[in-house]
């Protein structure tokens, strides 16, 4: 009897530990009918066919993967795409110089012909979905290896994938999900010709900068709109000029009714990744051992770059991408360890193994013995700890300077040019090869900056890695330089022909295959080199054997989490899939006595308005129509313009651009960010304190319509 009370004790602490907030999950579209009852209480009101359909158009037939990470949303019968700004930054760098300043100034297309086309750049959309862990299991068996069970599976999928992709033009790809106990197949559609239509400047697109970045309240006009072109039989095709705008299955329509406190909203996209099923240990390792190593080695370079953006026009132009980039996550890390620590999510997590342990122990057999998993967890992971952080540094500052990239691309020339068999044509095409890419490099770096970096990163693991994982390079440094490592790199810079355009253009355009010895010699390439070496030869295999074993005791700990509360409704992991998140309207209250609305309006851009910071610079025609109330349509009932709102919905990154709807399927925003308080949701999720930021699609329409008078992009939506 006392066994019994027992055991309902632990499973009634495990489901108060993990019972879901209404608002938590990524679920899967094509099972959407688990979860319909409950979004339709919360205030949807279609169906999950109407989400998710094979049979007709459905939402997800205007959702995209933009790019390789973020999502987008068709609007319009014509192809029109919109999603962040800060998710086509690259190609509005790409396509600004110091005479069109798209960055600074913004870009608006007149016309579809003024459209600009972005080789390399494309679109994906979901097809279908099916669910296949049967197949892909097909033949496993608790008798294989880790090694054997994964041979398996891979062929399996291939089988699948092939299957799939024959006789069309579609991709395939089988996922696994919930750490390789489930598995599906997604078929997707590729398009290749996408084109720059608008943006807004920057001191729109991205008012705020880093400093607003993962914050709320938010005043940030983070978007951008381009137009997906398809052949005249409305398919995939690369750019041509014949090309036509794209014939959607569906497009979203648009509404002005705005939101309210309590109002459902859904979130449909491609979040990238979290990790919400990991043991303690685990998040011990990211939260408060990994991410301060990162934090402040990230932040040397902002430094860095950011005091050289501050003194150039042109280097602010070049540096734009690589300093968001770098800052991105950087400020992302301090919110989730801060979010971790205030949560004490460590100790929660120790807590509820605890009670596992217990269950474990109770429901030991033969068959099913999880009673084992935390012990192997901990020692795996007390394994892993000194070779994660060699592999951070290495990482993080071996590889953090840009003149590590170029070096390494000329491997192929020095190994073909040994080669008596390999003809004078195909060293010619390499030398050719090498010339473009650093054609690409050059265009954006200062070799000044790259040097302050070099010297603070080589600093960095000199004085702080484990000096049994130190890359040879710093025996050199020891040897010949007395470990001064400001000197090291002051000669590197001097004599590397990878550091000077005009010396590396010199060499190439005169390259003997005798020559390849010189770049052998060079001491960018000596260094690079040496980095990579201890990186690939001693580090990557011994994190991957050990990660490998703790990857196969997640997916057993996977399971014993479903056995252990089977009327759980779990959603698995973000993988860069289509998911549905949904939540509703509301503010938060990030610390005692603070209490934040839950949207901003056009009045706190004027409040944030500082004209010597360059994020914070208002443009005079924006003023202006803030100044007199201008809004027009896009107004709220009580007459000011909402910037942005934010809800209780579980995002991350992936899920940037993607479309915020209403209960009747209508867009009402676009999810750009989350709060800095609430980044701890890749790791754990807080009802309280998690909310996504989204742009509001008034103030959207507004900039557009009103500001940069392109209402012609606007005429072609479906707007209520």
């Amino acid at each position: 009897m006392t066994k019994i009370i027992r055991l309902f004790t632990i499973i009634s602490l495990l489901t108060i530990h993990h019972s879901l907030s209404a608002d938590e999950g990524m679920w899967i579209p094509l099972l959407l009918n688990k979860n319909i009852e409950q979004m339709q209480q919360m205030g949807w009101k279609l169906s999950a066919e109407d989400i998710y359909s094979v049979n007709h158009s459905s939402l997800k037939d205007a959702i995209v993967m933009f790019g390789r990470g973020c999502t987008g949303e068709v609007v319009s019968p014509n192809g029109l795409l919109l999603t962040n700004h800060h998710c086509g930054f690259g190609v509005i760098q790409r396509h600004s110089s110091l005479e069109h300043d798209y960055l600074t100034d913004g870009y608006w297309a007149e016309s579809m012909e003024k459209e600009l086309p972005n080789p390399g750049l494309t679109v994906t959309f979901l097809v279908w979905m099916e669910d296949v862990t049967s197949q892909v299991l097909d033949g496993v068996t608790d008798t294989l290896s880790e090694k054997e069970r994964e041979t398996l599976i891979r062929k399996n999928g291939q089988t699948i994938v092939d299957t799939a992709e024959k006789g069309t033009h579609y991709n395939a790809r089988v996922v696994p999900y919930f750490h390789g106990n489930q598995y599906y197949l997604y078929v997707t559609e590729v398009f290749k010709d996408i084109r720059f239509v608008g943006a807004p400047p920057s001191g729109i697109g991205k008012f705020g900068g880093d400093t607003d970045n993962w914050m709320w309240p938010r005043h940030t006009g983070d978007f951008s709109v381009f137009r997906i072109y398809a052949d005249s039989n409305n398919m995939p095709a690369g750019y041509s000029k014949d090309n036509v705008p794209y014939k959607p299955k569906h497009y979203f329509p648009i509404s002005l009714g705005g939101y309210e406190a309590g109002d459902f909203t859904l979130l449909f996209g491609n979040p990238g990744s979290t990790r919400e099923y990991l043991p303690s240990f685990a998040m011990d390792l990211i939260a408060l051992k990994e991410n301060p190593v990162k934090i402040g080695l990230r932040q040397k370079r902002l430094d860095i770059i950011g005091n050289a953006m501050d003194t150039s026009r042109l280097v602010r132009i070049q540096y734009a991408s690589k300093h968001a980039g770098i800052s991105n996550y950087w400020k992302k890390m301090i919110g989730e360890t801060r979010g971790i620590t205030r949560a004490d999510g460590v100790t929660r997590k120790q807590e509820f193994e605890t009670s596992f342990q217990d269950w474990a122990n109770f429901h030991r057999n033969g068959q099913r013995d999880f009673s084992g998993i935390l012990p192997m967890f901990e020692s795996l992971y007390n394994e892993l700890y000194p070779i994660d952080m060699a592999y951070t540094y290495l990482r993080e500052a071996g590889m953090a300077p840009e003149i590590f990239r170029l070096p390494l691309s000329s491997e192929n020339l020095i190994g073909q040019a040994g080669d008596k068999e390999i003809s004078d044509e195909k060293i010619d095409e390499d030398v050719s090869g090498l010339m473009l890419s650093a054609h690409g490099f050059y265009k954006n770096y200062q070799p000044l900056i790259d040097q302050k970096i070099t010297v603070e990163m080589l600093k960095e693991m000199q004085d702080h890695m484990d000096k049994n994982y130190l890359p040879d390079i710093f025996k050199l440094i020891g040897k010949k330089y007395h470990g001064d490592v400001q000197a090291y790199v002051e000669n590197l810079f001097a004599t590397s022909l990878f550091t000077d355009s005009t010396r590396l253009y010199d060499f190439l355009t005169n390259f003997k295959r005798k020559s390849a010895r010189k770049i052998s010699a060079d001491p960018a390439y000596l260094l690079a080199q040496s980095i990579m070496e201890r990186y690939q030869e001693d580090i990557l295999p011994v994190i991957r054997e050990i990660t490998s074993g703790i990857d196969s005791l997640q997916r057993i700990y996977m399971l014993a989490l479903m056995e252990m509360q089977p009327d759980r409704k779990f959603y698995p992991d973000a993988n860069s899939t289509m998911r549905v998140c949904y939540g509703q309207v509301d503010g938060f209250e990030p610390a005692n006595g603070v209490s934040y609305n839950y949207y901003t309006t056009t009045q706190g851009i004027l409040e944030k308005e500082d004209s010597t910071i360059y994020d914070y610079t208002v443009d005079q025609r924006l003023k202006e129509l803030i100044g007199s109330a201008d809004y027009g349509r896009y107004a709220d009932d009580d007459g000011t313009l909402h910037v942005a709102f934010i809800s209780t919905i579980h995002s991350t990154g992936g899920n940037s651009g993607a479309p915020v709807l209403n209960g009747d399927g209508e867009l009402i925003g676009i999810n750009f960010d989350r709060n800095w308080e609430g980044t701890m949701s890749d790791l754990m999720y807080d009802p309280d304190q998690c909310r996504n930021i989204i742009l509001d699609i008034r103030y959207l329409l507004f900039i557009i319509d009103k500001y940069a008078g392109a209402g012609w992009l606007t005429e072609e939506m479906d707007i209520r």
